[in-house]
């Protein structure tokens, strides 16, 4: 059995894990993870988390990728703590506080700031709210799939 992990480990490695970072965990680091996970298919793990979690993901939040075709429903919010003890290859934070409290992990290799409005705070009717959400996702969608596609680019020259 030994050397059936020794070959499921050196032959099929985990691929590397991408964290992204907000301060509530509740909008932008949920929109970004999915879709980042979304782009990079099984080339990369993406979790997000954050230094105050809210304890929900905004439900416009979950609306907004839903109208791409992109379900982040079962997502929870999460404490950027939970993940100090993994190897984390890369942190992208998408708010300005995450990255100033954002500490080091294990096996941080890259570590990438990309700052985005904070739809939650949007005001207004639900459709005027919802409007910054779409904006706000689209914003992510670019920056988070143009990463994707170099990530994809940089897996195929090494394979």
């Amino acid at each position: 059995m030994h050397s059936l992990k020794f070959f499921v480990i050196h032959h099929f490695p985990m691929p590397p894990l991408v964290l992204i970072l907000c301060t509530g965990n509740s909008c932008r680091s949920h929109i970004a993870e999915g879709i980042l996970r979304e782009a990079a298919g099984d080339t990369l793990r993406v979790a997000s988390a954050g230094s105050k979690p809210a304890g929900y993901v905004h439900p416009l939040a979950i609306r907004a990728l839903a109208e791409i075709g992109i379900d982040i429903s079962t997502h929870r919010s999460k404490h950027l703590d939970e993940f100090l003890t993994g190897k984390v290859e890369t942190v992208i934070t998408v708010c300005g506080n995450a990255d100033q409290v954002c500490p080091m992990f294990p096996g941080q290799v890259n570590r990438h700031h990309w700052g985005f409005d904070d739809p939650a705070h949007a005001t207004g009717t639900e459709e005027e709210q919802f409007a910054v959400f779409r904006r706000v996702r689209d914003e992510i969608a670019r920056i988070f799939r143009a990463y994707a596609a170099g990530r994809l680019d940089e897996a195929r020259r090494v394979t």
